[in-house]
Parts: C-alpha cells; sequence; structure tokens
C-alpha cells in the first residue's frame, strides 16, 4: 500500500499551499493540505494568474459578464487575460493525465470550482454562479478526476469522501498503467463493490451489470465508461444508512464464524453506529477484528476497509 500511496499526485492551487502568489501577495495556505495530506502525497501546486504573467501583488480581476460573454479582467476591463488564463487552463488540462485529483481555492476567478461571483459589466451587482476560467478547463477536459475546493475541505464528510476519491482513482491509473483486460477490471470492481454500495445503491447495480454482460466496447471504451460510472457514485455523501446496509452485509460473512453472543455484540455495534451512538470507526474496527481471527481473502481485499491511509484519522468524527 505504501508504495501506491508514494505515487499519489494531486494538483493544487499554489496560494493553497501557502505560496504567497493572491492579488494582495499573501496565500490561502490548507493546514490540512501542508501539513496532513502531504505526508501521502505529491502536490504540483499552480497558479494560473501568475503562470501568464500577472505580478504578485497585483491589481484584482474578477468575471465580468457582457453580451453574453464571461470575461475575467480588472474591474475596468484592462488587463483582459481571458484567452490566456483559458489557453492555459487548456494546456494544463492535457497534462493531467498523471493526477489523481485537484484541489482548487474557492471563489477564485480563475480557480473557484463553484460559486465564484460573475459581475455586470456595468459594475452594479454580481451573483455567485461562475466556475472559475482555468478549473473550467481542467474539470471539462477530466470529468473523472476527483476535484474539491480547501473551504470544503473544512468539513469532515467532504473531506473523507474527497480523499477516498482520489486513493480510489489512483488505483484505478495504477491499473490502467498495467494495461487494461475485462480480467482486471473485473478484479478490480470486485474490490470496490463494497465502498460503492456504501456511497449509492444505485451505482453499485450499474457497475455490476456493466461489469457482468457481454460488451461490444473495446477495453479501452469499458474501461472509461466504468471509471466515470464510479467516480460518480463516490461523490455522493456516504450516509449512516449506507453505512450500515454495507456493515450489515460484511456482517453475514462471519454468521457461521461467530457464536451467538459475538453475532449479537456486532449486530448492536452496527446498530448504535446507525443511531449516532458511536462513530464508524467502532463497527469497522470490530469487523476487522473478526476478519483476523477468522481470515477471508474476499473481505481483506474490499477497499472499503481501508480506502485511505489511516492515520489521516478521516473515519473518527461520524
Amino acid at each position: 500500500m505504501s508504495n501506491i500511496i508514494n505515487k499519489v499526485k494531486i494538483g493544487i492551487s499554489a496560494c493553497v499551499m501557502g505560496q504567497n502568489v493572491r492579488f494582495d501577495g499573501g496565500h490561502k495556505r490548507s493546514v490540512f493540505c501542508t501539513e496532513q495530506l502531504s505526508q501521502y502525497v505529491q502536490f504540483k501546486p499552480i497558479c494560473p494568474e501568475v503562470a501568464v504573467g500577472l505580478s504578485t501583488p497585483r491589481k484584482t480581476i474578477r468575471q465580468i459578464e457582457k453580451d453574453g460573454q464571461i470575461l475575467l479582467s480588472r474591474p475596468d476591463g484592462s488587463q483582459n487575460v481571458t484567452m490566456a488564463i483559458t489557453q492555459y487552463g487548456k494546456d494544463m488540462a492535457n497534462t493531467c493525465s498523471d493526477l489523481a485529483g485537484f484541489i482548487f481555492c474557492a471563489k477564485s476567478p480563475t480557480c473557484g470550482m463553484e460559486r465564484v461571483k460573475v459581475y455586470h459589466h456595468h459594475g452594479k451587482g454580481s451573483s455567485a454562479v461562475g466556475i472559475g476560467l482555468f478549473a473550467r478547463q481542467i474539470m471539462d477536459a477530466n470529468p473523472a478526476l476527483p476535484v474539491e475546493e480547501n473551504g470544503r475541505l473544512n468539513d469532515p464528510l467532504l473531506r473523507e469522501n474527497f480523499i477516498t476519491r482520489i486513493f480510489t482513482y489512483q488505483k484505478w491509473l495504477t491499473l490502467k498503467a498495467s494495461g487494461l483486460s475485462k480480467r482486471k477490471l473485473i478484479k478490480f470492481h470486485s474490490q470496490v463493490k463494497y465502498l460503492v454500495m456504501s456511497h449509492h445503491s444505485e451505482s453499485y447495480r450499474k457497475l455490476g451489470q456493466l461489469i457482468g454482460t457481454q460488451s461490444t466496447l473495446s477495453i479501452d471504451a469499458l474501461g472509461d465508461e466504468y471509471i466515470h460510472l464510479l467516480m460518480d457514485a463516490l461523490r455522493h455523501l456516504a450516509s449512516k444508512k449506507s453505512h450500515t446496509n454495507t456493515l450489515q452485509h460484511l456482517q453475514g460473512y462471519f454468521k457461521k464464524h461467530l457464536n451467538k453472543d459475538k453475532r449479537a455484540e456486532l449486530t448492536q455495534v452496527i446498530a448504535s453506529y446507525r443511531k449516532g451512538l458511536t462513530p464508524l470507526l467502532v463497527p469497522l474496527t470490530l469487523i476487522k477484528h473478526y476478519l483476523r481471527e477468522f481470515p477471508n481473502e474476499y473481505l481483506s481485499q474490499q477497499a472499503y476497509l481501508n480506502p485511505h491511509p489511516e492515520p489521516l484519522k478521516l473515519r473518527y468524527g461520524y
């Protein structure tokens, strides 16, 4: 597992890494990214504004709607960098094949993933409906790539969801690099089945049907359809209900091995989690304990049990 972790590469807005590249000469350093996540991933810091030649510090630029088009310039319309930022984004989007994810700076006119302010050309009023011009190019060209904003990573559920996606996507990149085949794809799917179940039951069924039916698609086309469906599934936040359903499926593998008291204990622990009385870590720890006591090769390979490095403590709070 450590070898895979060392290969994980994440794109990130340079200001989120603490680089003083913002218009005011400051940064938006993320403690989680720089002090915790950095132990497990290799970051690729990017500042599109600096990359196209804007100075630091600099006068602010904003998204301005004019005649149905979005321009990126100073409030007075000068220093229009719309084309430069857009082209830089397209160029960078074509070099993302080795990235397992991207962390953008929230509300930035270049890097914001959503809710970016778009101003009217006459300067009166704005609406938070835009997407950063650079971020849009990255996301449009790489729709399966896990992306998130720095501010949203402060939410424990969103943080765990994003980290789960990047480590899952890294496994996919490793699989593709080894040469994709139907046999390898089936094996990969068998390892992420319960992870998918914990996020979105409908996607669980769709992915199973995609893998299980004879297809006229080439293996590359089948792989593309599979990873898009998988990443769409994992974007759904796992709920207590979906986790409980998954835990109960895992529980079924031990019913022949556990005595009455142990079965009752596991049932009670799962119910306690469902009611919000204990965190997810509690039933997972008990299941892992029974897995060591009663080894099961299929279960031991399930990504659901270890979707990301345990020292990040992403499952401790819910």
